[in-house]
């Protein structure tokens, strides 16, 4: 097989080559692309150097199967034409093509069947926060319907990029050092501070990360579940963490969710209150699943659950996504050099 990786040198590009290498993906050639200023640098892939090509109006995807594109909304639309004209099938991790009617929003777990209808060759990674919370609520669906859902984020820096870590590392050194803080990458000084806004406020008060979580779960799910979020950036470098309340049409009880998590696709359980055993950033870097801890009956709503997850963003939010949707084409059959 052919593949491409279009934003090779971002943190998410970087995370997929880990990916692909790690989970021995079927790979006859690999085509890596960026922009002016990444292109020309190396990368290495399986104990060989690749070099960044310049993204170009061209034809240089004719040939390709696949093209996993992490380079932003703008990049994936102005490019999208060519990427696609010659067949590649486009997964892409940027908001451009989430809520087209005609681009599958797809999170294998729950809604693997609709990557299999992609009239524009796009199949849409959906935000990192939303992948999160659906591969956890899919297990309390499979029980009973959700009707409403509560959800506070705590998001870490590197849901910024590669460049909003270096910059939290540099904040901290710069505090303690007593030197002016540098404030680029978000509103406000990141380090020993926590900021209740990502992305930019829309008409209803509501950011545009929050109404993302409200419309792509409902898309995901097949559901007219309604979801109300409050995201907040936190001085942690990796993995987000989302605190969840769910309203059921049945009553479930805690057991009922404790069983349903820990045989869920996607889903480990980490739930021991008595031995301090829950779900923390620090702990789960680089790990695949969705965690799960802090299991509770929701004292405000008769039908309520409350839970805790934390999910490394750079890989099941996104990278890893990414490539088991590209594993579960492969499954289907569709590339018969597969």
């Amino acid at each position: 097989m052919k593949i491409a990786i279009v934003g090779a040198s971002g943190a998410v590009g970087q995370e997929l080559l880990k990916l692909l290498e790690e989970r021995n993906f079927p790979i006859d050639e690999l085509l890596l692309f960026g922009s002016s200023r990444s292109a020309g640098q190396p990368r290495s892939f399986k104990g060989k150097e690749i070099i960044i090509k310049e993204l170009a109006h061209n034809d240089d995807f004719k040939g390709v199967d696949i093209a996993f594109v992490s380079a932003g909304a703008g990049t994936s639309r102005e490019y999208a034409a060519d990427i696609t004209r010659f067949g590649t099938i486009m997964i892409d991790n940027s908001s451009a093509f989430r809520m087209d009617a005609d681009v599958p929003l797809v999170v294998p777990e729950i809604n693997p069947d609709d990557a299999l209808v992609r009239p524009r060759g796009i199949i849409a990674n959906p935000n990192c926060t939303t992948i999160q919370m659906v591969v956890a609520l899919n297990a309390i669906e499979q029980l009973s319907h959700i009707k409403t859902v509560r959800v506070s984020t705590y998001q870490a820096a590197s849901g910024a990029g590669a460049s909003a870590m270096a910059e939290l590392h540099e904040q901290y050194r710069q505090v303690l050092a007593g030197e002016e803080v540098t404030v680029n990458k978000f509103a406000y000084q990141l380090a020993y501070n926590l900021i209740p806004q990502i992305d930019v406020f829309t008409d209803n008060g509501y950011t545009k990360e929050e109404m993302k979580m409200f419309d792509e779960t409902r898309k995901i799910m097949h559901s007219d579940v309604r979801t109300s979020a409050t995201c907040v950036r936190v001085p942690s470098l990796r993995c987000h963490s989302e605190s969840i309340w769910v309203e059921t049409e049945q009553p479930l009880g805690v057991e009922q969710a404790r069983e349903a998590f820990a045989k869920a696709p996607g889903v480990v359980l980490m739930d021991s209150p008595a031995e301090k055993l829950y779900p923390m950033p620090l702990f789960l870097e680089g790990k695949d699943p969705v965690y799960v801890g802090r299991i509770r009956k929701d004292l405000a709503c008769e039908n309520g659950l409350s839970f805790w997850t934390v999910s490394d963003q750079i890989r099941k939010g996104a990278a890893l996504n990414a490539v088991q949707i590209a594993e579960y084409l492969i499954s289907k059959g569709l590339f018969a050099n597969a």
